[in-house]
């Protein structure tokens, strides 16, 4: 009995012995290497691990930091190990495995960091990265943040059109990027200044009826101000409250910034007073508010002002930064106030702040435009005292001022000087130069210089060919600013409206107006002449006395309309004057006030000039006078028209 029981038992055990090996086959030869990599792994015993990596497989890398996705540190830690320990080669399944783990653990920096690495080292597409990421996202059980963070890795590494088609594609999939990759591809767009695709990503955004938030907002009104379109950021700002999203002191900062920068100080103090009642007490003027008064009030000039303001900073809690010095330091330098710029100077330094580049730089641009060539040589010589490193444009404004003052061949010398050193990165003194040399009709000099740009590995640029086209064309030599022209074409330099006009200047002067003038129409198809180029094309009719052709083109600027301005009227006035037609010269000048364009003194000297040969003396005084009534100042010139018929006359009755 005892023993049939025992043997019942004994056939029930292994049964279901039987059974349970049927449910757990024996691990594969990968489940034991992943098993004992993930065992030491997690106790950091690399050397154990060294023995085990000759089995590791691309699948088995990504199986293993799918598996540390609750500690983010040791997955990166052995995904490194792998690759630079053990040379192997990362795939794009094993990245976007390790990017899913740490955009989940919210380290961003680093998986951004990988994005880029795969985009810009490995030379992946981002729409290939972004497959990579949709065919691991559902195994890491990841979110729409993975695909925000891959956005923003296309627009700092520039890929511009790889973040929207990034955007777009999702969109067609069904699946949406946040408000916050739109925000970054809206703010790089802003970057690049592409102001135009910027409005129509964001109607695109809109229309997709994303809720925007503060930061939405922030943009919309930094381009509205950027485009110096300030009521209608105000008109934003009111929007933004209306959808009950609170501003923070970058909303206001913008705002603040772009009425000082279009010189309208009283709307910017205003809202600085107001700042704590349109936001209920929650945001507080910081320094980026007051650097932007201080700044506004030292480009209109007030200078007096600005100690208020900064009484008024302190008083607030905010303490003056370097930003707040380097513009009143410039400020007072712009005013010829060297010394109290250097004074402020010494002030930093009894602060605690030291004077940095920018500072620096300021104060040696405004010596060498005051001619004060030994005043800026202590100035860089005390910034090398304080170990504050010159950069390029200290080393550009140092070149111009020698050129400003005549010292070229200094200036060449202290040039050379630098570019030994492998100091200069950039273009910026190397333009500086040829512009000089072409300036002095040193044309050959010049292209010896850009020779010396290649050698160094510098890329001629936009300014550089402009140059060289503008030397060549005021000598005449149309044919050689033509082949340079070519040259630009070539390397992919498109030409901007200043290249396009010195060659018209050229053509002009030569009196080839008639080739001037297809020109024009070629660039009319394109849409791109702007006011110069039609007034340099007025000027050149007029230079070859053709007054149908000029005024026939005025009245085709007038008709095309924003062209019109106060150089095309003196360019008209002073035609007319010049063949004595002083009646149609008045009229014309009549014709501009009531077009609400005021006279200068250019103006009236021309024709204060002309009536003064033509006219009898009060004549001359009445025009005098309407001139000051108008609040011309007259300059040595105009006087000089005035005086010179009474001198004659005063000459020949001594003589009788």
């Amino acid at each position: 009995m005892v023993l049939s029981s025992f043997l019942s038992r004994r056939t029930s055990l292994l049964s279901r012995g039987l059974h349970v090996g049927k449910q757990f086959s024996c691990p594969s030869g990968e489940d034991i290497v992943f098993r004992a990599v993930c065992v030491n792994l997690r106790h950091r015993r690399w050397k154990f691990l060294e023995q085990v990596s000759p089995s590791l497989t691309d699948a088995l890398v990504s199986r293993v930091v799918r598996e540390f996705q609750n500690s983010p540190q040791l997955a990166l830690e052995f995904h490194n190990w792998v690759g630079e320990k053990k040379g192997f080669p990362h795939s794009l399944a094993s990245c976007c495995a390790l990017i899913h783990v740490l955009v989940k653990s919210r380290r961003f920096d680093e998986a951004l960091t990988l994005l880029e690495n795969l985009i810009h080292v490995n030379g992946m597409t981002p729409l290939e990265v972004l497959d990579g990421l949709e065919d691991s996202y559902e195994l890491c059980d990841s979110f729409p943040a993975v695909f925000d963070t891959l956005v923003r890795a296309c627009t700092q590494c520039g890929a511009t059109e790889g973040a929207y088609a990034v955007i777009m594609k999702l969109r067609m999939e069904g699946r949406f990027v946040t408000i916050h990759a739109w925000n970054n591809f809206l703010s790089h767009l802003l970057k690049l200044n592409e102001i135009g695709r910027f409005w129509n990503v964001y109607k695109e955004m809109v229309s997709y009826r994303y809720i925007e938030n503060v930061n939405t907002f922030n943009l919309v009104i930094y381009a509205l101000c950027k485009e110096c379109r300030i009521l209608e950021a105000i008109s934003t700002f009111y929007r933004m409250l209306k959808s009950g999203i609170w501003p923070n002191v970058v909303t206001f900062n913008m705002i603040i910034n772009g009425a000082c920068r279009m010189g309208d100080i009283e709307l910017a103090l205003k809202l600085v007073r107001k700042m704590g009642v349109m936001s209920r007490n929650s945001v507080s003027p910081n320094s980026v508010t007051y650097n932007s008064i201080v700044n506004g009030f030292c480009k209109i000039g007030k200078i007096a002002f600005v100690e208020e303001v900064c009484n008024d900073m302190v008083k607030a809690g905010v303490e003056p930064d370097v930003r707040t010095y380097g513009t009143l330091i410039d400020g007072h330098a712009q005013k010829g106030c060297l010394e109290e710029a250097l004074r402020l100077c010494d002030e930093m330094v009894e602060r605690g702040l030291m004077p940095n580049t920018v500072v620096y730089n300021s104060i040696l641009h405004w010596f060498y435009m005051e001619g004060d060539l030994e005043g800026a040589s202590l100035v860089l010589a005390d910034m090398i005292d304080k170990h504050v490193c010159p950069d390029n444009v200290t080393y550009s404004t140092i070149i111009k001022g020698l050129c400003r003052h005549g010292y070229v061949v200094q200036a060449f010398n202290f040039h050379q000087q630098v570019l030994e050193m492998n100091l200069i990165e950039d273009t910026f003194s190397h333009n500086i130069l040829i512009s000089c040399l072409c300036k002095s009709n040193n044309l050959a000099g010049a292209m010896q210089l850009v020779g010396s740009m290649f050698i160094h590995g510098l890329i001629p640029d936009l300014v550089t060919y402009g140059a060289l086209i503008d030397g060549y064309c005021k000598e005449g030599q149309i044919e050689s600013a033509v082949q340079i022209y070519d040259k630009m074409a070539k390397v992919e330099e498109g030409p901007n409206m200043v290249i396009y006009n010195s060659i018209l200047n050229g053509l002009c002067k030569e009196m080839s107006v008639d080739v001037a003038r297809q020109m024009v129409d070629s660039l009319q198809s394109m849409g791109l002449p702007d006011a110069i180029t039609y007034n340099t094309l007025l000027h050149g009719y007029c230079g070859c006395g053709n007054i149908d052709g000029a005024f026939a083109l005025f009245l085709e600027m007038r008709k095309v309309g924003g062209l019109v301005n106060r150089v095309t009227y003196n360019t008209l006035i002073n035609f007319l004057c010049k063949f004595g037609c002083i009646q149609q010269a008045k009229e014309l000048m009549k014709r501009m006030l009531q077009h609400g364009l005021v006279p200068d003194v250019v103006t009236y000297t021309m024709l204060i000039t002309c009536s003064a040969k033509n006219c009898n003396p009060d004549e001359v005084i009445e025009l005098h006078n309407y001139m000051v009534l108008k609040g011309v100042i007259p300059d040595r010139q105009t006087y000089q028209a005035i005086v010179s018929p009474f001198l004659v006359e005063e000459n020949e009755e001594n003589r009788v």
